[in-house]
């Protein structure tokens, strides 16, 4: 284990695992690979190499890659319990959206702008919906 690693605290493993099950929900959503490469802050080829679920792959990811991750994973938390069907957990991302944030694009769309701003904001305006649910 690299020092970089060991400084964050997370393991290869740990990147894997929660690379492919941010990558797994972005699919879900309906994200394009462009978008979620640029969401994740990840290269084509690393995005492809977490799709195919090789069980002897290994990546070592930075920690503003790993709070992108945990971004993508707290949205989808938020997003299964503000709704109760899956069409609205999965689907609620690539929907248009009027809130004043959005201004009439979906969250997705938001999100892939690539800045960490953006994705922080999306988490925030979606995780609001949820209200006093926790």
């Amino acid at each position: 284990m690299s020092v970089a690693l060991q400084t964050q605290g997370f393991t290869k493993d740990q990147c894997v695992a929660g690379l492919r099950a941010a990558v797994g929900i972005l699919e879900k959503w309906q994200a394009s690979s462009d978008q979620a490469c640029r969401i994740l802050r990840i290269s084509r080829s690393t995005y492809t190499r977490a799709k195919q679920r090789d069980p002897d792959w290994s990546v070592s990811l930075d920690a503003d890659q790993m709070q992108r991750i945990s971004f993508v994973l707290n949205i989808h938390a938020a997003l299964r319990l503000v709704f109760d069907n899956p069409e609205n957990v999965y689907g609620f991302p690539a929907m248009a959206n009027h809130n004043e944030f959005f201004n009439g694009r979906a969250p997705l769309e938001v999100m892939s702008q690539g800045d960490m701003i953006s994705l922080y904001e999306t988490f925030r305006r979606i995780d609001v919906l949820r209200g006093a649910l926790w």
